[in-house]
């Protein structure tokens, strides 16, 4: 893997972070992760989760109780 600057995940959109996220498990799957590896995956998972917060709370706020 190259470019691991954590600095970079906030430019990448998330069908990237989805990416190289897969990438990571892959490579896991067949040998250990750098310290430095490890330290980028975690931050695109906190990429990730973070739009996937963002995108649940955009819903909620559309969401309308109404009273029968």
């Amino acid at each position: 893997m190259n470019n691991l600057d954590v600095n970079n995940i906030k430019n990448m959109t998330i069908e990237e972070v989805t990416e190289k996220i897969n990438e990571f498990s892959a490579l896991k799957k067949e040998r250990e992760l750098t310290e430095e590896e490890i330290i980028f995956r975690d931050g695109l998972r906190r990429r990730y989760l973070d739009n996937v917060k963002k995108n649940l709370r955009a819903q909620l706020e559309q969401v309308e109780i109404k009273k029968d």
